[in-house]
């Protein structure tokens, strides 16, 4: 959750411009109707696409992915602070409509799946930031891939569902697989929250901007795949102890199990959710070495 106090403009939905982008007319100029099955919510506020920008705090030299940047609203800001801008749409309509608007200036627009997309061939090997109005159907997996590329971004700003961008930056006792994953690959927060009133269609939920700092993963990506089952196995039964849930999933003797939980410090009651990431590498840790002997 965001650590700002309970009255800073962090912590309130940002009000609507005056002047917002006129969506429902441009779309049907385009002959185009949001697609409920790609989470397209036009973000129409001008005012909230200068803040998302001013938040990601780009260098002047700065190369930026968008992924999913509909009408391109958030595509023009970010073009004037940005080197160059590479703004991925799924949406042929869409990316056809931005390539001819875009045309010789210094964005690029690439028709594709921002789940299947070579990141480091995207951007050709240089360091570059993610800024994006992300589709709310898949954020969690364009998240994961993302944190978890061979070429992660330097910084992630994205615009997510309230609910999780607040999974993303939470701490114990309502921590979620999310939230260990996020935090295992980056320092989350939530820089401010959105009102359903500032997009076409509006959505039924409110959103958040959540800023995500990279940091030096406390594993080598070779353990990777062992942590994260063992984290997704704590969570399989969030409801039940810490102890019968990794029981179940993983098939060890409880006895045993027990054993390891209070070698790690944790006791064998507690629930998934109220464990830190730094307990869980230490629980993954006493287990692995077991494995390895």
């Amino acid at each position: 959750m965001s650590t700002s106090s309970p009255n800073s403009p962090a912590d309130l939905p940002v009000q609507r411009d005056r002047e917002p982008v006129p969506v429902r007319q441009v779309l049907r100029e385009l002959g185009i109707r949001p697609r409920k099955a790609l989470g397209q919510h036009f973000l129409h506020d001008r005012a909230i696409v200068r803040r998302i920008v001013e938040t990601a705090q780009l260098p002047p030299d700065a190369l930026v992915v968008e992924i999913g940047p509909g009408l391109g609203i958030l595509t023009e800001e970010l073009a004037r602070w940005a080197r160059s801008v590479i703004a991925v749409e799924l949406d042929a309509r869409l990316a056809e409509q931005l390539a001819e608007h875009f045309h010789g200036t210094n964005v690029r627009i690439l028709h594709g799946d921002a789940l299947e997309v070579d990141l480091a061939a995207l951007t050709g090997q240089c360091p570059y930031f993610v800024v994006a109005n992300l589709p709310y159907n898949v954020a969690a997996p364009i998240l994961e891939r993302l944190l978890t590329s061979d070429h992660p971004p330097e910084r992630l700003v994205v615009m997510v569902q309230r609910e999780v961008a607040e999974r993303m930056a939470a701490r114990p006792p309502a921590m979620s697989y999310l939230g260990v994953l996020v935090q295992f690959f980056a320092l989350p927060r939530v820089a401010f929250r959105i009102g359903p009133g500032a997009f076409t269609p509006p959505p039924k939920v409110e959103s958040a901007v959540v800023v995500l700092d990279r940091r030096t993963p406390p594993l080598p990506k070779h353990h990777w795949d062992s942590f994260f089952a063992l984290v997704r196995a704590g969570f399989a039964q969030r409801r039940k102890m810490l102890l019968n849930a990794l029981a179940t999933a993983t098939g060890m003797d409880k006895e045993m199990l027990r054993a390891l939980l209070q070698r790690a410090g944790i006791e064998p009651s507690r629930r998934a959710e109220t464990l830190t990431v730094e307990e869980w590498l230490r629980l993954w840790r006493v287990l692995h070495e077991v494995v390895a002997s």
